[in-house]
Order: structure tokens, then C-alpha cells, then sequence
């Protein structure tokens, strides 16, 4: 299996990027304003200073699980069917992941595209959940909304209260809601909740950076349990980071030319992502 990267800057460009900005240069002399932001970066940023920045991976084979072990990934999360955006894996996949690794392994509870659920699904995800824990789960991904866009509080609940002591992340189902501040409001009742994804927009980061990075700093609570992910590109995490973000999601993009079908994951892209974090936390801690 070849291996590179095509996506974003190129096969190699995409490298380059990520060594520059994590060495806090202008990619290519262009004056972006990330690279701007790299080159002054220095303030602190309240409760969050200090704290080193967490690097999930998407995995769906025990060889995406070792490579991004080997390229310094924290954690993974475990999904299957990316073409429509994740789905629950097998048992087995999970028991396999699991003998591959030692790191946290996160495992999505979703059985179709649909982000509403019923009795008779949430009745099946809960059963898989206490699989997945037997077959060495350390974590769970999910979300529900209502037919109002709107986050189903009541049947999150009601799953989650199944695993009360194991930690889970409320999932992309987020950037669907149709009034995010109400979201997250409602997202702060519910039990064992740690982590939620979003890439502030349906359309992802790109187009959501700017709103991500205001929920960020204007509520600390809101930055600590926000992993920011969904098109993620190496020139976002400057302006994440300034604003309290210190976690971080990627999927494809350490992948051969974003390949879900034909790549596994690569541990140099990986690392890549993992010595740009390591350099913003450096710079934080020097502040």
C-alpha cells in the first residue's frame, strides 16, 4: 500500500504545512492569518494553560489502531461505515482493535445515518454497549436529536444511564441543532458526559471555525469538554487553541488521499498532527 498525502496541500504539502506551523512559520511566505497568529502566539488561555492537547483518531482496523499509536494519537475512536459518517463497528472489530493497542478506545453507538432514535434501537445500542465494554470499550460515541433538531435530552439520558461510571462524547449530530447555545446547555445535564465533537457547522470546520472559537472563549466549560473535528485542517488549530480548544479529531486526513476504502491510517501524518499539538502546548506552557 502506497503511502502520502494528497488532501488539502498535497501529497507532501500537507506535511510541509503542519512542520511549519508547528515551528510556528509562514507556510510558503503566505501571510495567513493561522501563520500570523503562529508566529505571536504566547497568552495563556485561563482554566485550560497548562493542559496538553488530546489527538483522537478514526480507526476502523487494527492497523489504523497501530499506526496511530505509533504516530502519537491519545486516543481512537471505533466506527465502521464512514460513508454514512460512522456507524456502530462489529464486536469483533472492537475485540480486535483492542488486542492491537493500549489506548482509550472510544466505540460509536449508531445504527443508521438518522440522527433521531427510538425504543426499539436505543434497546439494541444498549445491549452493544455492554458488549463493546466486554470486548475492551473503554468509552462511547453517540447522539440523539428530536425531529425539531433539537438535542433528544431523554433518550441521550436514558443510554447513558446504562453505562453511568464510563465516559462518552456527544457526537456530530451537534452541528445539526438548529440553535447551538440551547445545544449545549442541554448537553451539560447529562450524566458521564466528557467530550463533544463539533465542527461548529454541518458544512464543517472551515465554515464553523469562527463560531467554534466564540463558544470557546466565552465559556471555559464549553472549551474544556469541546474536540474540535470534521474537515480539521492544520490552519485551524492556531485559533482553536487561542481559544481554549485543546482537543482534537481527525479521520481522513491521515489517510492516503483521504482514502476510508483504500488506505490505512499513517503513523507520519499522525505525527504530524501530534508535534503541531505538542508545539502549541510548548507554547503555552512558556507563556
Amino acid at each position: 500500500m502506497q503511502e502520502g498525502i494528497s488532501r488539502g496541500a498535497g501529497t507532501e504539502g500537507q506535511e510541509v504545512l503542519l512542520l511549519r506551523l508547528a515551528r510556528g512559520e509562514r507556510p510558503g511566505g503566505a501571510r495567513t492569518p493561522a501563520s500570523e497568529y503562529l508566529l505571536s502566539f504566547g497568552t495563556s488561555c485561563g482554566m485550560m494553560a497548562g493542559m496538553g492537547s488530546l489527538l483522537e483518531v478514526i480507526a476502523l482496523h487494527p492497523a489504523d489502531a497501530e499506526a496511530a499509536q505509533e504516530g502519537g494519537a491519545d486516543r481512537l475512536e471505533l466506527c465502521a461505515s464512514m460513508e454514512a459518517d460512522g456507524l456502530s463497528p462489529s464486536v469483533s472489530t472492537v475485540s480486535a482493535i483492542r488486542r492491537s493497542t493500549d489506548l482509550p478506545l472510544r466505540v460509536m453507538l449508531r445504527l443508521s445515518d438518522s440522527f433521531t432514535t427510538n425504543g426499539a434501537e436505543l434497546n439494541r445500542l444498549t445491549a452493544m454497549a455492554q458488549s463493546y465494554l466486554s470486548a475492551g470499550a473503554d468509552g462511547f460515541v453517540f447522539g440523539f436529536l428530536t425531529p425539531d433538531n433539537e438535542v433528544d435530552v431523554e433518550s441521550v439520558a436514558a443510554l447513558a444511564s446504562t453505562f453511568a461510571s464510563t465516559p462518552w462524547t456527544f457526537h456530530r449530530a451537534i452541528d445539526a441543532v438548529l440553535e447551538q447555545r440551547a445545544a449545549w446547555r442541554a448537553l451539560r445535564t447529562l450524566p458521564g458526559l466528557d467530550c463533544v465533537l463539533t465542527a461548529g457547522s454541518s458544512l464543517g470546520v472551515g465554515t464553523g471555525l469562527d463560531d467554534l472559537c466564540k463558544l470557546a472563549k466565552d465559556d471555559p466549560a464549553v472549551a474544556k469538554v469541546m474536540m474540535t473535528g470534521g474537515s480539521l485542517q492544520p490552519e485551524h488549530v492556531p485559533w482553536l487553541y487561542q481559544s481554549g480548544v485543546r482537543r482534537f479529531h481527525v479521520g481522513s486526513s491521515v489517510r492516503q488521499d483521504g482514502s476510508w476504502t483504500k488506505a490505512y491510517v499513517n503513523s507520519r501524518f499522525v505525527r504530524s498532527w501530534r508535534n503541531l499539538l505538542d508545539a502549541q502546548d510548548s507554547r503555552d506552557s512558556d507563556a
